[in-house]
């Protein structure tokens, strides 16, 4: 199940949600701005989730841990402190959890708004699957929810809690992530894009983001979801609508 949901590119599309989600932890937010050049390149760190993430998913076991090791010894040298003062590291597993989190429930969510609906049981194999990505990146057994129900519990504890907020840091990196500098033909794509992301967003984090979002907005979305779902999917050959890392999984 987890190479089934994985290889569909259409689950790119919630790759600024993500981000979003991400960075709204004040600790990711400080690390993001601290130990990366966000404000150049602010995909680069996405990116290099996801080619892990495709590493152990779809690679060999021999990839996937030369895959991890190197994430782990990115996130050893990933510490120092919030502008709040507080201290973070990003080995600290209570992080590595909500990173992984966000992009569990962005995948799943993206899936079942334009590929197709997923039953329970198959949200709770992804779920139970994905784990061995996390315990990889470094994620202890303990802060794993251990079933979907309690999977989708934290996700609505972290949500709810006002310790997950749209820091001055946060809104600097989201800028940068949705308004990089691209050639005038991508923008209107850019803004499809950003449009998406609005969508996807938990609605409290996208107020606090400043994005804006309305009926008309969100009719433009719905019919767009629609017309991958029911047409652009089914007809799109394998090797446009699947992932690199399926494509390539040596």
């Amino acid at each position: 199940m987890a190479r089934r949901v994985g290889r569909e590119v259409a689950l790119l599309l919630g790759g600024g949600r993500a981000l979003l989600l991400q960075v709204a932890h004040p600790a990711v937010a400080a690390g993001v701005a601290e130990h990366s050049d966000f404000r150049r390149d602010p995909w680069k760190r996405l990116e290099g989730t996801m080619n892990a993430v495709w590493a152990i998913v779809f690679g060999s076991r021999a990839r996937a841990d030369r895959a991890a090791a190197r994430v782990r010894l990115m996130h050893s040298r990933v510490n120092g402190r919030t502008g709040a003062g507080r201290p973070y590291s990003a080995l600290d597993p209570e992080l590595l959890m909500w990173v992984h989190a966000t992009l569990v429930d962005t995948a799943l969510l993206v899936h079942q708004q334009w590929v197709r609906p997923l039953s329970d049981a198959e949200q709770a194999e992804y779920h139970e699957e994905m784990k061995t990505a996390a315990r990889l990146f470094g994620t202890p057994d303990d802060v794993i929810p251990a079933t979907l129900d309690d999977f989708r519990a934290y996700m609505a504890r972290m949500l709810d809690s006002s310790e997950i907020t749209a820091t001055e840091t946060a809104r600097e990196i989201a800028a940068a992530v949705m308004h990089p500098p691209v050639p005038l033909p991508l923008r209107p794509a850019m803004e499809m894009a950003n449009l998406i992301t609005a969508g996807l967003m938990p609605p409290r984090l996208r107020r606090e983001y400043g994005l804006s979002w309305d009926p008309a907005r969100a009719a433009i979305v719905a019919a767009s979801r629609g017309t991958t779902r029911r047409v652009l999917m089914p007809l799109l050959p394998r090797r446009l609508r699947t992932v690199p890392g399926y494509r390539s999984p040596a």
